[in-house]
């Protein structure tokens, strides 16, 4: 049934499919024979403080502001992120920035964190938390900077957006690997780094309540960088990674055109073509430590699920194969 419906999405723009989708769903949500069909039951698994109703949740980027948690709830994930969150609103980047390559089953984005700010997110999550007091999915907020923050003072956006959400969010992820700010990237030396999570850890030590605080990496570093960032957190106690952001490597595209990937321009890309190097990051950081790690790049059903899971991940994230496989995705990985 999804794959027809698919068929007729995919003849929209892709972005302008995803809030159509998710509108219908929305509305077909609230229908007890829907809800039914996404339940399942799972192992319970407790990371960090927190205890997990099965190991699988939603990437950032597919509900950047919040708009659609009842609808997630639903379908049963453990955990999703919203955002990245941004303090002030931005547009992001100019459309179309939101390609489908079909021939790959991968996605390309220069969304640019396009999202309505802090404040918005905020109301949307405050709505949510007072009707959903008993909700068992847990929500991580994934935090950035505006396009127009130089990175001197980058620090500054992340600390508005943690201090700003942090009653509200169950735990936080810092994003400084995503290809479509300009010199985003820069921010994962290990100095930057240091600079940054050391503020948000001096600010949470003040807290009543503790929550974790994992940061997301780019694909595209290399081993030594990444060795950096894991002896980095014997000095800073972040909890763990998630791996991996988007990539902008396009040999990872085997089978798209060439002349057309090129005219589409630049983006991240996500999807099956990532599973390989996602994984390779995964284990990787798995044999050097015993930090959580959050798995993403990919999933898109069982098979490639347990390799995320063989590699050393604790908790896989979906997100392109949750556009190509559907909502019933969920539920196969949860059952692993």
């Amino acid at each position: 049934m999804y794959h027809l419906l698919r068929s007729l999405f995919f003849l929209m723009p892709a972005e302008k499919a995803h809030y159509t989708t998710m509108r219908l769903f929305k509305l077909i949500s609230k229908l007890p024979i829907v809800q039914r069909m996404f339940q399942f039951d799972a192992e319970p698994i407790t990371l960090d403080g927190l205890t997990y109703k099965n190991k699988v949740g939603l990437a950032a980027g597919f509900d950047k502001d919040g708009k659609f948690l009842n609808e997630l709830n639903t379908l049963n994930f453990g955990f999703i992120e919203v955002g990245t969150v941004t303090p002030k609103p931005q547009g992001g980047n100019p459309k179309p920035r939101l390609f489908r390559l079909k021939k790959d089953r991968a996605l390309m984005n220069r969304m640019g964190f396009n999202n309505e700010g802090l404040k918005a997110l905020k109301a949307r999550l405050q709505t949510f938390r007072k009707k959903e007091r008993d909700s068992s999915m847990l929500i991580g907020i994934n935090i950035g900077k505006n396009k127009n923050t130089p990175n001197d003072n980058a620090v500054d956006d992340y600390v508005k957006c943690y201090e700003g959400l942090y009653d509200l969010a169950d735990f936080f992820i810092v994003n400084v690997s995503s290809p479509n700010t300009p010199n985003l990237r820069e921010l994962q030396n290990k100095g930057e780094l240091k600079k940054i999570l050391s503020v948000l850890i001096s600010i949470r030590e003040k807290q009543d309540k503790w929550k974790p605080l994992y940061l997301k990496i780019a694909p595209d570093l290399t081993f030594t960088q990444l060795d950096e960032i894991i002896e980095l957190q014997s000095e800073i106690a972040f909890e763990g990674l998630v791996a991996t952001n988007t990539s902008i490597d396009r040999s990872l595209l085997k089978r798209s055109n060439k002349r057309i990937v090129q005219e589409l321009g630049a983006g991240g890309i996500s999807g099956a073509p990532v599973l390989e190097v996602s994984n390779s990051f995964v284990r990787h950081i798995r044999s050097k430590s015993g930090m959580t790690i959050i798995g993403v790049g990919g999933i898109e059903d069982a098979v490639s699920g347990k390799s995320k899971f063989d590699a050393g991940a604790n908790l896989i994230e979906i997100y392109s194969g949750f556009v190509y496989s559907g909502p019933g995705l969920v539920k196969e990985l949860g059952m692993l």
